[in-house]
């Protein structure tokens, strides 16, 4: 089930940056940014109202975990610079590089609170092919 969850979740992530990336080229990427989190915002307090989830703020939470919304707004910032000249496909292969290779570094070395599993050499050969199939899909 949740294998077909992140498959859908790649679908969402598609579609939103062409809808991202779109509304950029019509408002601006500053403009666009702020439409896109409103519109985030306004659907997250209807889904709790809705859900009758009470929000509050815990004590205990490392205050750098807060910052995923700044993170978010970078992403959504540079997606729309880069789908304007590279389009949807090759705009998240390169995110999906990045993120493979933040994610093996995190995982290494254990940074942020995570356990620690190791970078094994057969690892590198998936990135070697992820790479090369960026570079075709940047050349055709």
């Amino acid at each position: 089930m949740k294998t077909l969850i992140s498959s859908f979740i790649g679908a969402l992530i598609s579609i939103m940056i062409m809808f991202n990336g779109t509304l950029s080229n019509s408002y601006g990427n500053y403009t666009s940014t702020v439409i896109i989190h409103l519109t985030g915002l306004f659907s997250i307090i209807f889904i709790l109202l809705i859900t009758r989830t009470k929000f509050k703020f815990k004590k205990n939470i490392p205050i750098y975990l807060y910052s995923a919304g700044a993170i978010g707004i970078f992403t959504v910032l540079f997606n729309n610079l880069s789908y304007s000249t590279l389009g949807v496909a090759v705009t998240i292969a390169l995110g999906l590089l990045g993120q493979s290779i933040t994610a093996i570094i995190i995982d290494h070395f254990g940074l942020l609170g995570m356990d620690i599993i190791r970078f094994r050499k057969e690892k590198f050969i998936g990135l070697i092919l992820v790479s090369f199939g960026i570079l075709v899909m940047t050349i055709f």
